[in-house]
C-alpha cells in the first residue's frame, strides 16, 4: 500500500530538464566556444554548440586583398598552428602559380610545420591535463612549447601569428645555430615526452577519466568527415603527409599513429590523447630526417612583383596539427582572389558534440570537448 502511495506521489512530482551554459567563457571549452547542455541531474540529455564568438569574415576580407596579404590572415585561424595554416594557402597559390620553391625553402618550411605541431600538441597535452584537474603538466609542456616559440621569433619576428611562409619559399632563412638548437630540442623532446606520458598518460585517474569515453567509431568518424588525430583516435590509418603527400614529405620516414584501444575502447578520449602524444615523437623523427638532409641554397623562388594567378580554381589541403584543412581559391585572373573558401577540421568536430554529449555524465562532456582540442579562430574564421 505505501509503496503504491510512493509511487504515485512520484508520478504526480512535475520534474524537468536543466539548461546549463557551458562557455563562452569557461575553462572547460577551449577558447569562445558556447555549448548549451540539457541535463537530466548529472546526465547530458542535449548538446548544442553556438559559433560565430570569433567571426572575423576572413573569407570575404580575403576578397578584397592582394594574395600576398591574405597570409597574415591566414595565421589568426588556427592562432595554435599558424605555420601549418600558412602553408596550406600559400601550396594553392603556387599550384596555380606555378612557382617552384627552392629545395631548402622546402625543408625549412618542413622544420616550422613538425615544430608547430609538436607546440600545438604540447598546448594539447598541458590544457587537457587541466581540463581533469591535474596542473602540473601544463607547466611542463608550456616549458618545452616556449623553446620553439623562441626559435619562431628569431626567424619571424613573431610569437603566434608568423607571416613567415610566402609565395615561392620562406620569408628568412635559417641559420646553422638555430639549427643546431633544433636537434638539442629533438634529444630533450624526446626524453621529456617519455616521462610526461608515465606521468599523464598511465596515470589511474587520468585514464579513468579518459578511457571508455566520447567514443568516435571509425563509421561516425567518416559520416562527419573527421580527420587528424581524431579520425586516427578512432584506428585509421589515415594521414596527407603520407597518403597525399605535399612538400618534400614523401621523403621522410616516419609511422601514422592510431588508436589502438589500449586502455578502453577503440577511439575513445585516451586514444585521441595517445595519438597527439606519440606524433610529436613521429614529428622529432621528421625533424632529425630533415636537418639531415638541409643544405645550402636560396630560400625563396621567382615570384612576380604583381600576382596574379590564371583564371581557375583550385582545392588544396594540408595535414595541420589538428586534422586537414582545405583552401578552395577561385581566380577571375585578377590581383585578388575571386573567392577564397577554408574547410576547417576544427568545426567538423564541433558539429560531432551533440551526438557525443548526449548521455554522458557533465564531467566525461568535459573530456570529450578537450579531446577533439579545437581551436574557434579557425571554426568561426
Amino acid at each position: 500500500m505505501e509503496d503504491n502511495t510512493l509511487k504515485q506521489e512520484q508520478e504526480a512530482l512535475h520534474t524537468d530538464l536543466l539548461t546549463v551554459n557551458m562557455g563562452p567563457q569557461h575553462p572547460a571549452t577551449h577558447g569562445v566556444l558556447r555549448v548549451e547542455i540539457k541535463t537530466d541531474s548529472e546526465i547530458v540529455v542535449e548538446a548544442t554548440p553556438y559559433l560565430g564568438y570569433l567571426h572575423r569574415c576572413m573569407e570575404k576580407h580575403s576578397e578584397n586583398l592582394d594574395y600576398r596579404g591574405i597570409i597574415p590572415f591566414t595565421d589568426r585561424m588556427d592562432y595554435l598552428g599558424a605555420m601549418g595554416m600558412e602553408w596550406g594557402y600559400v601550396h594553392g597559390v603556387e599550384k596555380m602559380l606555378g612557382t617552384e620553391v627552392p629545395e631548402r625553402a622546402e625543408y625549412i618550411r618542413v622544420i616550422v610545420a613538425e615544430l608547430q605541431r609538436i607546440a600545438s600538441h604540447l598546448m594539447y597535452f598541458g590544457t587537457y591535463a587541466i581540463d581533469l584537474g591535474a596542473f602540473t603538466p601544463f607547466l611542463y609542456a608550456f616549458q618545452d612549447r616556449e623553446e620553439i616559440l623562441r626559435i619562431f621569433e628569431e626567424l619571424s619576428g613573431a610569437r603566434l601569428l608568423y607571416n613567415y611562409i610566402w609565395i615561392g619559399g620562406v620569408w628568412n632563412d635559417i641559420n646553422d645555430d638555430q639549427l643546431r638548437r633544433i636537434d638539442t630540442f629533438c634529444t630533450k623532446m624526446e626524453e621529456n615526452m617519455k616521462k610526461y606520458h608515465d606521468l599523464v598518460g598511465m596515470n589511474a585517474i587520468f585514464r579513468n577519466r579518459t578511457a571508455n569515453v566520447g567514443i568516435v567509431t571509425p563509421e561516425m568518424a567518416y559520416e562527419y568527415g573527421a580527420t587528424g588525430a581524431v579520425l586516427r583516435g578512432s584506428g585509421v590509418e589515415w594521414d596527407l603527409r603520407k597518403k597525399k603527400p605535399y612538400g618534400l614529405y614523401e621523403k621522410f620516414d616516419f609511422d601514422v599513429v592510431t588508436g589502438k584501444g589500449e586502455m578502453g575502447t577503440v577511439g575513445d578520449c585516451w586514444d585521441r590523447y595517445y595519438v597527439r602524444v606519440f606524433e610529436i615523437f613521429e614529428s622529432i623523427k621528421i625533424l632529425r630526417q630533415a636537418l639531415d638532409g638541409i643544405e645550402a641554397g636560396p630560400v625563396m623562388g621567382k615570384v612576380p612583383k604583381i600576382i596574379k594567378l590564371p583564371k581557375g580554381e583550385i582545392y588544396t589541403k594540408t595535414e595541420c596539427p589538428r586534422g586537414e584543412l582545405g583552401y578552395h581559391i577561385v581566380s577571375d585572373g585578377g590581383k585578388t582572389p575571386y573567392r577564397v573558401k577554408v574547410k576547417s577540421s576544427c568545426f567538423t568536430h564541433t558539429s560531432m558534440l551533440p551526438e557525443l554529449g548526449k548521455g554522458q555524465m557533465i564531467a566525461d562532456f568535459v573530456a570529450t570537448i578537450g579531446s577533439i582540442d579545437i581551436v574557434l579562430g579557425e571554426v568561426d574564421r
